[in-house]
């Protein structure tokens, strides 16, 4: 028999209720923070900052040491993956990742799975470092790895870059299902053995980034967004029964009741469009995280002070976990986060 977890990050992921909702914030250690900006001038490329173990947990740490969040969040990037698979992933300054497209069976017979841990390797020696770090100075801290959705890291491969029209990844899906179904399953297969070795090396609990899971008409949303993620949430029940996770199907709107009721996951992240109010009445057995307005938190004052009253209000007296509806805007004042967080303590 499984022991209750203690810390209350997993405690309201096991569907406990609390006082005083635990939190943390997407893209917490982040360029708002200039002790990040010191370590990210000293690495070089962004790629590089996310394969040194030493510097990757130094910077999952940095917002801890300020803020003191209820959980860290591995730092790393959802295209280690393709990155792990051998696709050639870059990141320009100033212009977001570029990879070397993939746009039919020829490039998907050029990726290398079996080479996936070998590349990967780094990212686990940061996990383990991040957790040694927890157990030590932050026992109450929980540890959550990551990695993209299928769907969502489909695009990057496909696209070659970031997109707002998806055009060659939804051709390729509506015209090739099954070639394309393909790529899913591999993507499927890599997501669950990443994932599964970050839990090995220390992963209390693990989120899965759907970032542009908006962007399909609902038949596509069940094939290319709930399949996988079911798939993935059943094998990694299977190996690691009692791990918690948390899915983030961003801008799904009223796909949310499928995607929750079909997936089996513990938590869902929402986005800011989802209204608070309508989630807590609609989204049962399943604990809630999110979903603050990143922009309230870059404005904060009374505008924020309003945004968190009303949002703590509609979650209360079910499980929630406090969090972004997105990432930390780059430009947020810290000063801003520490606001937050004495409002979130009380």
């Amino acid at each position: 028999m499984t022991a209750a977890p203690t810390k209350p990050f997993l405690r309201a992921l096991a569907g406990e209720t609390q006082t005083r909702p635990p939190f943390w914030l997407m893209r917490q250690a982040g360029r708002y923070l200039p002790e990040y900006r010191e370590v990210r001038a000293q690495a070089g490329g962004f790629l590089d900052l996310c394969l040194k173990p030493a510097l990757g947990c130094e910077v999952t740490l940095q917002p801890l040491r300020r803020y003191g969040m209820d959980a860290a969040i591995l730092f790393s990037d959802i295209l280690l993956v393709p990155h792990a698979l051998g696709q050639s992933v870059g990141f320009a300054e100033g212009e977001g990742p570029r990879l070397a497209a993939i746009r039919d069976m020829n490039g998907l017979r050029a990726l290398d799975f079996d080479g996936l841990h070998r590349r990967a390797e780094p990212v686990y020696e940061t996990v383990r470092r991040i957790r040694e770090n927890l157990d030590k100075d932050f026992p109450t801290t929980a540890l959550i790895g990551f990695a993209g959705s299928p769907w969502t890291v489909a695009c990057y491969m496909v696209e070659g870059q970031g997109s707002k029209e998806y055009m060659h990844v939804k051709q390729w899906a509506f015209s090739d299902p099954e070639g394309f179904g393909q790529l899913i399953d591999l993507l499927v297969r890599a997501t669950v053995e990443y994932i599964s070795a970050q839990i090995k090396a220390g992963a209390e609990a693990v989120q899965l980034f759907d970032s542009w899971a908006g962007a399909l008409p609902v038949d596509g949303f069940h094939q290319w967004v709930i399949k996988p993620t079911r798939a993935i949430v059943d094998a990694l029940r299977a190996r690691h029964p009692g791990v918690p996770i948390i899915g983030f199907p961003r801008q799904a709107g009223l796909n949310l009741e499928a995607y929750v009721r079909e997936t089996g996951v513990d938590g869902v992240s929402l986005d800011p469009g989802v209204p608070a109010a309508w989630a807590s009445e609609t989204l049962k057995g399943v604990t809630l995280q999110g979903n603050l307005d990143p922009v309230l938190l870059l404005t904060g004052g009374a505008a924020m002070r309003r945004g968190v009253t009303e949002l703590l209000e509609a979650m209360s007296g079910r499980p929630f976990i406090f969090n972004l509806g997105h990432g930390i805007l780059k430009e947020t004042p810290p000063e801003h986060v520490a606001e937050l967080t004495r409002l979130l303590r009380g």
